[in-house]
């Protein structure tokens, strides 16, 4: 038995981040599969990749018997596609690495009808930005993430993230994903929406809310539609005519093992939100 590694990818927030052309790994090793699977005599074992569905696989680790005989042209191929790879990746993706071991394992092996449709349908599978917004410039209106793989006894489970600034970005890729899912024979569920929020350019709130923080801090402040999730999607969608804005203290690289918070915003982020209470007016 081998296991193939791929780690070192910047990974980060598979909203904000999605646009800046890092590498998936779980697509990255599908990719390798697809391409040189039968031509080895590969039969798959296990396949993990990702950690969160929020957030650009960073690591993934496949384990796949290989004949004797082809294991030597295993290692070339996989050298050659790690160098492929860099090359194409480079210039974002500068820490790239893999590894060939030996393990053992006593887990069963994939059925071949069944590693075919899954190195398929997982090479197939969309990913990254599906659509830039027409209305923001810059920002990114529908995405996919290929999160998290998993395996365990006789099921994969290919865990994604759909991200839409409007409700049928979302089902356009719900519908993709069915199709793929069809062509390949496997079960497809959908759970954890986060409805989409478009920005408002009346926002009363967002009004009160420039006033406020150019009166505190002297300057106008950067006011920008971020391809996130949000809690405000949620409240939007049962109570469409509610006004809303978000904001919070200066977080860098989320969901990525360099997460930061820079600690004198949190202070900041107190005041303008009681200042902003204060000035919000009392309604009938």
């Amino acid at each position: 038995m081998r296991q193939l590694t791929l780690k070192g990818l910047k990974g980060g927030h598979s909203g904000c981040d999605i646009h800046t052309g890092r590498g998936n790994a779980n697509k990255l090793i599908a990719r390798f599969l697809a391409g040189h699977a039968k031509e080895l005599g590969l039969r798959l074992v296990e396949f993990r990749g990702g950690s969160l569905r929020n957030a650009i696989p960073r690591e993934a680790f496949i384990t796949v018997a290989v004949p004797t005989s082809n294991e030597a042209k295993l290692a070339e191929l996989f050298e050659h596609y790690t160098s492929l790879i860099k090359s194409e990746l480079g210039k974002i993706e500068t820490d790239i690495v893999t590894f060939n071991e030996v393990v053992e394992t006593q887990s069963p092996m994939f059925a071949e009808g069944d590693q075919q449709r899954f190195i398929a349908a997982l090479n197939a599978c969309p990913n990254g930005v599906i659509r830039m917004s027409d209305e923001i410039e810059g920002v990114v209106e529908t995405s996919l993430n290929v999160g998290v793989i998993t395996t365990e006894e006789d099921t994969v489970t290919v865990l994604c993230l759909i991200r839409s600034l409007i409700d049928s970005g979302r089902s356009q890729v719900e519908g993709m994903l069915n199709s793929v899912a069809e062509l390949a024979g496997a079960n497809m569920a959908f759970s954890g929406a986060y409805p989409g929020w478009k920005p408002d350019a009346d926002s009363e709130i967002m009004a009160i809310f420039r006033e406020m923080y150019e009166g505190i801090y002297g300057h106008k402040p950067n006011i920008m539609v971020i391809h996130a999730g949000l809690e405000c999607g949620l409240f939007k969608k049962p109570y469409p005519e509610m006004d809303m804005v978000s904001f919070g203290p200066t977080i860098k690289f989320p969901h990525s093992p360099d997460e930061k918070v820079k600690i004198d915003t949190v202070a900041l982020f107190w005041e303008q939100m009681v200042a902003l209470l204060e000035a919000i007016p009392e309604k009938a």
